[in-house]
């Protein structure tokens, strides 16, 4: 009997259950196994969701752990139905969770993407910028000068490409990186500052470089994705 593996996506903003579709309940439902980027806020979010869940039927296993492919392997041997939670949007999608979903599939598992939030795409979505050609480059360097040539060489490569570039920064380096991306952008250059996701507070705004330096937000340890477009 095959394992069937279910990627159930969490909300990115808090208290935004409502931007979960239906179908991740019923998923959840079908578990017997989770494998989880933090156990406690993993539990709560169930226990939203699903308010009868009984939590200590379940067998947890934490994410990015040594443990992790001997765990899976051990479960998927035995025909078990196993969920996997990262904190925020979708295990995989720049959170963790792909090496044990690369055990699954080469083991030959039946993997069950769910719908849910991700705020890469939906920053993408509402930045009105080029949503057929676009790469998403994680973190760029903490040192100031390596960040300058990576915001440099992605914006010549978004330019000659007419590529998105999409990246992230720690929640409380984001002003430093605001400033990063105003002085050192070319003036024409689109960057769009998309901060709170899904939350009463969402934040999603595309200007050039030039505009952005009259406009400054208050970005710091707020969840934001940044975007540049070369023009």
């Amino acid at each position: 009997m095959k394992s069937h593996i279910y990627l159930i996506p969490c909300p990115i903003a808090d208290e935004a259950l409502h931007t979960l579709s239906p179908s991740i309940l019923e998923a959840v439902k079908q578990c017997e196994v989770f494998f989880v980027e933090e156990e406690r806020t993993a539990r709560r979010f169930l226990k939203k969701i699903w308010r009868d869940m009984v939590i200590d039927n379940y067998e947890w296993v934490v994410l990015n752990k040594e443990n992790n492919l001997k765990a899976i392997k051990t479960f998927i041997n035995v025909g078990k139905t196993i969920g996997i939670i990262s904190e925020a949007g979708c295990p995989g999608v720049a959170d963790p969770g792909q090496d044990v979903i690369k055990v699954a599939q080469e083991m030959d598992c039946i993997v069950h993407p769910l719908v849910g939030p991700n705020a890469i795409l939906l920053a993408l979505m509402a930045s009105g910028m080029n949503g057929q050609h676009f790469q998403f480059v994680g973190y760029l360097p903490i040192d100031i000068g390596k960040r300058i040539a990576a915001i440099k060489a992605l914006e010549a490569e978004s330019t000659q490409k007419k590529s998105t570039q999409i990246f992230i920064e720690t929640p409380y380096r984001n002003n430093q990186m605001f400033q990063s991306l105003v002085s050192h952008l070319k003036p024409t250059t689109l960057l769009c500052v998309a901060a709170e996701i899904t939350s009463p507070n969402e934040f999603i705004k595309t200007m050039t470089a030039s505009d952005w330096k009259s406009n400054i937000p208050e970005l710091h340890k707020k969840p934001v994705i940044f975007l540049v477009l070369g023009l």
